[in-house]
Order: structure tokens, then C-alpha cells, then sequence
């Protein structure tokens, strides 16, 4: 099975924990996509949810053209589900994410949900976290002194660029990946960068998912708790 089938299938596997009245949270990425077409089919056959969020304006346009009511976070309380894709997942359930540059956004969702589950096919499984640069989204006024740091410390810097230009997130800010390979022990890593000042949040996702849903190359789906 190609990428895309196994993509597909652990999306409407996921799509399966979708219950009415739900407020759902709902990531973004090439495995979110085929979610949301799924959850579009479903709601043109009964499915009511009582509010949708999400974390990129691409998923929100995406999830306009499928009929869905798109709510900021800041106009609910809670999210009862959060189904997102991840960048890499380790055996703990720990994870990378932010490949898309949406990274703030999705720990904001992922942090105020009750439920979070990632989708990915099983090249997104690793032993160790690493294999993929670690996001870092850092303020413009600091980012050559927070570059500067992570370089004198060994993390490998390296600027994400949009062409000849910085990439520049959706709240102003640039992204600075660490290309450190594999990552030193994720809860110290996390504990140095949330103290770094001009860092506004970083792609390490640790104790926040509680389920993620595997798509195996043979065609099972393989369903992983915390």
C-alpha cells in the first residue's frame, strides 16, 4: 500500500471516535486532510458537532469547503477530542511536531483537550526521538541571540526558510530547528527551552497525547494508548 492509502485509513479510523455533540479539535497536515474529507462525508450523513477548532488556516479552509463552522480556541471552554497527525513518535507517546510551522497553535488546542490522538503511518515511529529537526518558534526582537545559544550549545541550528526569506509563522515569529540527531533527554530539552527567554514554544510534545493510531504497510491499524 502506498503512503496515501495508509494515510487515508487511519484517518477514517480515527474518524471512528467522533461522536455527536463533540467539540472537536482538529489538527493539520497530509494525514489531517483525508480527516477532514472524512468527517465531511459523515456530516452529510447525520454527523452534528457542537463546535469545531483548529490549528492551521489551512485545515480551516479545508474544513469551510466540507461545511464545518470553524470556532476560534478562545470562543470555548474546552475541547472534548483533538485528533492531530505527528512528525515522530516515540514509544512513550512522546512526540515531534510542528513540520507544518504550526506548532504554537497546536499545543494550545492540544493542551485545553480533554482527549488527544495523532494519526500517522508507522514511518512516523521511532525508538528514540530524533530523526526529524526539532521546531523552535522564537520571537524576531531575540532570534539572533536565541541562535547563537542553541548553536553554543551544540543543538545545530538552523534557520526554516520560505525561499530566500525566513519562514514566518502565523502569529510574526521565525522558527529555528534544531537539527540535533538523536535529541538529548526530551523532558530536560523541553525544560532548557521553556526558560529560554524569546522562545515561544517549541515542537516537543510530551505527556499529551493519550492514543495514536498507526497505519501499518500490510493494511492493519494498530491502536497505541499512554
Amino acid at each position: 500500500m502506498d503512503q496515501n492509502e495508509l494515510k487515508q485509513m487511519a484517518a477514517q479510523k480515527a474518524c471512528d471516535l467522533v461522536k455527536d455533540g463533540m467539540i472537536l479539535g482538529v489538527g493539520t497536515g497530509s494525514t489531517v486532510a483525508f480527516l477532514i474529507d472524512e468527517l465531511g462525508q459523515r456530516r452529510k450523513n447525520g454527523l452534528k458537532l457542537a463546535k469545531v477548532v483548529t490549528t492551521s488556516s489551512r485545515s480551516k479552509k479545508q474544513l469551510e469547503e466540507n461545511g464545518f463552522t470553524v470556532s476560534p480556541l478562545s470562543a470555548v471552554d474546552h475541547v472534548d477530542l483533538t485528533i492531530d497527525g505527528s512528525d515522530r513518535v516515540d514509544p512513550s507517546l512522546d512526540g515531534i511536531k510542528g513540520g507544518g510551522g504550526a506548532l504554537t497553535l497546536e499545543k494550545n488546542v492540544a493542551i485545553n483537550s480533554t482527549k488527544n490522538v495523532w494519526i500517522v503511518d508507522e514511518t512516523k515511529l521511532v525508538d528514540r526521538l530524533g530523526d526529524f529537526p526539532l521546531p523552535v518558534e522564537v520571537l524576531p526582537i531575540s532570534c539572533e541571540q536565541n541562535f547563537a545559544k542553541f548553536a553554543k550549545a551544540g543543538l545545530k541550528p538552523q534557520w526554516r526558510m520560505n525561499g530566500d526569506e525566513r519562514y514566518v509563522t502565523h502569529y510574526g515569529n521565525y522558527i529555528i530547528d534544531l537539527a540535533i540527531d538523536p535529541l538529548p533527554i526530551p523532558q530536560g530539552l523541553a525544560s532548557y527551552l521553556d526558560q529560554t527567554v524569546g522562545v515561544v514554544e517549541h515542537g516537543l510534545f510530551l505527556n499529551i497525547c493519550d492514543e495514536v493510531i498507526v497505519a501499518r504497510s500490510n493494511g492493519n491499524i494498530e491502536e497505541i494508548r499512554r
